[in-house]
């Protein structure tokens, strides 16, 4: 036989999910260099990066599943509460992101309740995600908050609530006929009405109207 057998690449055994990509890429570019897009295939590139087909796998759900929650969390992010009811776009937020929930159960199961095992790579992402929505809801109810001593820093009033929206979110993953999105929504809407969670003089019901 006169084809040569494909090389194989040495791979370090842990790499960053933006390292393996790159790898990943690479790898592809000089198969189809060498013999053509139709030698490209998931056994062919683990073999020439020196790793199991899993990890291929791996690699690529990641970044399918991540790619769709930043975009979902780009959709559903609060903007700045003093633009309108705080109260009421505190939970239009929150409707938002149980309906990609629903929509998107495998995504947020990755993101939400990752499965025992779940690679370096998903982890950081998740950890990425978190830290730029916590800077997001930071900066969108900092201009709401009371100045007068009594209220949560806004750091602490964003963790707060994403905590909330994230356990909401994991009932709803794991038991959405005992925990859907109509009950999650009044007991939110309950809870913001009775805290304040710090608000200047907002309740839900006293801007509703339904609480006289």
């Amino acid at each position: 036989m006169n084809a040569s057998p494909i090389p194989i690449t040495a791979s370090p055994s842990r790499m960053s999910a933006a390292a393996r990509r790159e790898q990943l890429l690479d790898v592809t570019g000089e198969i189809v260099t060498e013999q053509g897009f139709h030698a490209v295939s998931i056994q062919a590139v683990a073999r020439r990066a020196g790793i199991s087909r899993p990890i291929v796998y791996e690699q690529a759900l990641v970044e399918r599943e991540m790619t769709k929650a930043h975009a979902q969390i780009s959709e559903t992010e609060l903007g700045d509460l003093s633009e309108g009811d705080p109260a009421g776009l505190m939970l239009e937020s929150l409707s938002r992101y149980l309906s990609a929930v629903e929509r998107h159960p495998t995504t947020w199961r990755l993101v939400l309740i990752p499965a025992e095992g779940a690679p370096e790579s998903l982890r950081k992402s998740i950890a990425r995600g978190r830290a730029t929505v916590l800077d997001s809801l930071t900066n969108a109810v900092r201009p709401v908050l009371r100045g007068d001593g009594q209220a949560p820093d806004p750091e602490l009033t964003a963790r707060i609530l994403s905590a909330m929206a994230d356990e909401y979110a994991r009932l709803h993953l794991t038991d959405p006929s005992r925990y859907g999105a109509e009950r999650l929504l009044a007991h939110a809407a309950w809870w913001i009405d009775h805290t304040g969670i710090g608000f200047s003089g907002i309740g839900l019901t006293s801007h509703s109207g339904e609480g006289a």
